[in-house]
């Protein structure tokens, strides 16, 4: 997967976002996004995935041919803590829906998937009574274990504890590889295995 913006820019009302933002993502690279909280990192992460529309400028997208925009949800997962989940759903049913729409990367399956979360004694409770960090982990796990060139993670420790860390270090890196990563942060450990790294403020209009 690349990605290709050519001087993209966002606006809400008059005020812009950012502007003239071009950069080529390249295939298998480990991108992060910097800004501090209201700096438009997550703007441009939903402009990337195609959520979000460009006020001006244009992106391509390349898997082996050119994917229009309308398809580019094909090929992306994304997890970010204001991603709602279904809290009427217990975790198996999430799992199960998910699925659904995305492969599983090879090796896994549901069971694997729960035995990776560690959730088994609340595979069959309703997310409505989960934790903010047993949530986040869940929307971590269906991400990143979802078969999908492009993993697009916009804050990925938000609510997890020390151990929590930990366990989103080694998910990264045994599903990180071989697929275009990018996340959006202010904090350097959720980004310290990224080799390339964008500052949003570099984008601003004076």
């Amino acid at each position: 997967m690349i990605i290709d913006a050519q001087h993209v820019g966002r606006r809400f009302n008059q005020e812009w976002i950012f502007r003239d933002f071009s950069y080529q993502f390249k295939q298998s690279g480990k991108y992060a996004v910097l800004g501090p909280n209201g700096s438009g990192k997550s703007t441009l992460l939903n402009i990337l995935m195609g959520s979000l529309s460009p006020s001006e400028g244009v992106i391509d997208y390349q898997q082996e041919q050119k994917i229009p925009v309308e398809k580019i949800y094909n090929y992306i997962s994304f997890a970010a803590p204001y991603l709602d989940l279904i809290e009427e759903f217990s975790l198996q049913e999430t799992i199960s829906f998910h699925f659904k729409f995305k492969r599983f990367v090879k090796g896994m399956d549901q069971e694997s998937l729960l035995e990776r979360l560690g959730l088994h004694k609340a595979q069959d409770k309703a997310l409505k009574y989960f934790s903010s960090g047993m949530k986040q982990r869940t929307r971590l796990a269906l991400a990143c274990c979802s078969d999908s060139p492009l993993l697009l993670l916009d804050e990925p420790t938000s609510n997890l504890d020390v151990q929590g860390i930990d366990w989103y270090h080694e998910l990264i890196e045994d599903f990180g590889k071989d697929r275009l990563l990018l996340i959006g942060s202010n904090q350097e450990i959720e980004y310290s295995f990224c080799d390339h790294f964008i500052q949003i403020s570099d984008y601003k209009t004076m």
